[in-house]
């Protein structure tokens, strides 16, 4: 009898502490992990609307997809939405919404899509474009080829951050 309880008592020591340096390490870093997150957002909303301020909305939408909104004081929004592309939640933009509702830019914080193929909707400069000035979400748009997962993704995204603007625009710009 001993001997089988002997082996489950040391399996058990060792995950409790395995689960208590992990804790520790959790604790140790999660500071600094937010805190690069913010700069990361910062950064990207200085490339999308140069060297401004910027303060997050509380704001609850009823979209999941939204991590982030932020607004700058001449009335400049930021929406950070993740997507579903090829990869889970593959696509984490930035859609910079101007002061007159139009997409004005979108910054990618990063982006999980096959190398080569879902990462041509950063790297093709005419892709994105093709989102800017939209006040509304449009059906057609132009899907880059052998990656239509995610362009579909990219589109989601961006439509996501145009639904969440106009359907909270006072809270947004007023909050």
């Amino acid at each position: 009898m001993k001997v089988k309880i002997i082996p489950t008592l040391v399996l058990t020591v060792i995950c409790i502490i395995a689960s208590l340096l992990l804790v520790f390490a959790y604790e140790l870093t999660k500071d600094r992990i937010e805190e690069q997150k913010a700069q990361k957002f910062n950064s990207c909303v200085e490339s999308l609307f140069g060297k401004t301020e910027s303060r997050i909305v509380s704001l609850k939408c009823k979209l999941d997809n939204i991590e982030t909104i932020a607004v700058t004081p001449d009335k400049k929004t930021v929406i950070q939405v993740c997507s579903d592309g090829y990869a889970k939640d593959g696509i984490n933009i930035l859609v910079g919404i101007d002061e007159n509702g139009a997409v004005s830019g979108i910054e990618f914080v990063s982006l999980g899509e096959t190398p080569g193929l879902g990462s041509k909707v950063r790297d093709e400069v005419n892709f994105r474009e093709q989102f800017y000035g939209l006040k509304h979400p449009q059906k057609d748009f132009d899907a880059i080829s052998g990656a239509t997962f995610s362009s579909n993704g990219m589109k989601r995204a961006v439509d996501t951050a145009l639904n969440a603007y106009i359907e909270n625009k006072e809270a947004i710009l007023g909050g």
